[in-house]
């Protein structure tokens, strides 16, 4: 008889991420944490998730058991909703540049910042760029993050950033993850191009966007709005012909400068990612709105600047996501675990807020409502962890990494070697 179904447990623990809110401070005893759990699996979602014993003597002749030995837990699957990890090159001469002193401008005179990624990537041919995308995520996958939100943004002209967002498309038929690709061809002003800001986001909505509708390429538009960028008024009119065809808007904002948030507020956009410098009046707007506000701690660890301020975001009632912005320039690092709990000991954040952050929080960041969450009706998506106490996760920073990793109810990655 063929198998319509899987159960696997039992789990010493399973926190299941049900019942909390979006938005707000979370503490540890919020957290729904099921002791000798089992998950039971339909197709690519999960049909029910209760006592293990319970279900097991429920089941059809048609559902498989994966039963399992020992201690072990289990977590929702990771969304990394913030990663550039569509480039081509090597900007290790920056990070030795920055940390032995040298400003941005220097670097970038001595051939490195986004520049220097945008020639490297652009002599990618779409085949070598897609084989680049997959091999990253597939090491995202590893740790347990099962759905990668991907940005272009090293093109920079129509055609390059074409190639870029069709090759992510490709990646995405060769990862397991769920690659969800973000159009940022407003990342700087290109410096071959003739013409003002104004100009080239023009150029870009005009040209661009309908190719993106009529391909299906992405359902998402970010831009850089900073001084060394775009400012709020050259980005606010370029977002509002992405919103006028349904696009979703999501903001690079605050990194450097403040104005980013405020008009990501303004824009109804679905998340406002960096905000290391905001201050307590773009706090505020962010945590009166529907906007998720995006920490990146592993670019602040890259440029060696301040973290986003997630405590203080937390407690005014902002709902807060955390992803690792994998890029060569500012962080390189591409762990996300790790950075994650390095924000959660300099800004204080419980467990919950934590995995809130890389889990249901990070779908929101995304649009996206199937996922994050260890319940009925959810895709079935989650990772094992060979280990007694879910605690262990953050408590060793990204060196407990998944003994197996499920995506849409399939084994999609296994470190049980």
């Amino acid at each position: 008889m063929e198998k319509q179904g899987i159960l696997i447990g039992p789990f010493k623990q399973l926190v299941s991420m049900a019942e909390l809110p979006l938005k707000g401070a979370l503490k540890d005893s919020q957290l729904e944490v099921i002791p000798g759990a089992g998950i039971w699996i339909e197709g690519e979602l999960i049909k029910e998730v209760s006592d293990y014993d319970t279900l097991k003597h429920k089941l059809r002749n048609d559902v498989e058991l994966i039963e399992l030995d020992g201690d072990f837990v289990a977590l929702p699957g990771y969304i990394d909703c913030h990663t550039h990890i569509a480039f081509g090159g090597n900007r290790a001469n920056d990070f030795a540049m920055r940390n032995a002193g040298s400003s941005y401008l220097e670097i970038a005179e001595a051939g490195g910042g986004i520049w220097s990624t945008v020639k490297h990537t652009r002599a990618c041919s779409q085949e070598e760029l897609k084989q680049l995308t997959v091999e990253r995520a597939n090491y995202l996958l590893a740790q347990g993050i099962t759905t990668v939100e991907v940005k272009s943004g090293y093109g920079l002209t129509v055609e390059e950033e074409l190639k870029t967002l069709r090759a992510i498309a490709d990646a995405d038929h060769e990862t397991k993850a769920d690659l969800l690709s973000t159009c940022l061809a407003a990342h700087m002003l290109p410096k071959d191009f003739e013409g003002s800001a104004e100009e080239y986001l023009q150029m870009i909505a005009k040209v661009l966007f309908p190719i993106l509708k009529d391909e299906h390429l992405t359902t998402r538009v970010d831009a850089f709005v900073e001084r060394s960028a775009f400012s709020a008024e050259q980005a606010k009119p370029y977002y509002e012909q992405a919103k006028a065809l349904g696009f979703d808007l999501t903001v690079h904002a605050d990194q450097f400068t403040t104005s980013g948030s405020k008009l990501a507020v303004e824009l109804s956009a679905v998340s406002a990612d960096h905000l290391e410098a905001s201050t307590e009046e773009e706090i505020r707007l962010l945590a009166e709105s529907d906007v998720v506000a995006v920490a990146l701690p592993a670019a602040s660890l890259g440029i060696g600047c301040a973290f986003t301020p997630a405590r203080r975001l937390l407690d005014a009632g902002a709902s807060l996501a955390i992803a690792t912005d994998w890029n060569p320039g500012s962080a390189p690092m591409g762990k996300l675990i790790s950075s994650a709990s390095i924000l959660a000991s300099m800004e204080k954040l419980s467990n919950a807020e934590v995995f809130a952050a890389i889990t249901f929080r990070a779908a929101q960041a995304l649009n996206l409502s199937d996922r994050g969450r260890l319940v009925a009706g959810l895709l079935a998506d989650f990772n094992i962890y060979q280990t007694d106490n879910y605690q262990n996760i953050t408590y060793l920073q990204g060196r407990l990494e998944p003994y197996a990793v499920w995506k849409r109810g399939q084994l999609a990655s296994s470190n049980n070697d």
